[in-house]
């Protein structure tokens, strides 16, 4: 049961990617920056799931990888400065990105460049744990 559901949060978050894709060719660069939260979001507690992990109710869980780092493969030990950073990043951008505020209008905070980044960045998170997924269940 529960590979399956680190499989389906990892297809999950494949779809989310896409759909990325998608809002930035729209031009939607606020609804990039909300859904990447959710991509990162899901890839991570796949991860932490298929470590056999409790996985927090929140959606920055780096602090959590962090307390149970030398368990991690360490294709991700060696990432955790970025993932850490990226997770927590995208954590404060949440709300804003999707609600803005009276002097914050996220359709016009955000940009391509913005986008741009992100894409790059949730990719190469998508890439490194879809890899120490791989590894774990090949080493059983």
């Amino acid at each position: 049961m529960r590979k399956e559901l680190v499989q389906d949060y990892l297809m999950r978050a494949r779809i989310r990617i896409r759909a990325l894709e998608f809002f930035r060719s729209e031009g939607d660069h606020a609804d990039v920056v909300r859904e990447a939260q959710e991509v990162v979001e899901l890839l991570l507690k796949a991860l932490m799931m298929r470590m056999g992990l409790d996985v927090p109710k929140v959606h920055d869980v780096s602090r959590a990888m962090e307390v149970h780092r030398d368990l991690f493969p360490p294709l991700i030990r060696e990432e955790m400065p970025f993932i850490r950073r990226l997770s927590r990043d995208l954590r404060k951008e949440r709300e804003l990105a999707f609600y803005g505020a009276h002097d914050w209008i996220p359709g016009q905070e955000y940009t391509d460049e913005d986008s741009a980044r992100l894409l790059g960045e949730v990719r190469r998170l998508a890439s490194l744990v879809e890899e120490a997924v791989r590894l774990l269940d090949e080493a059983g």
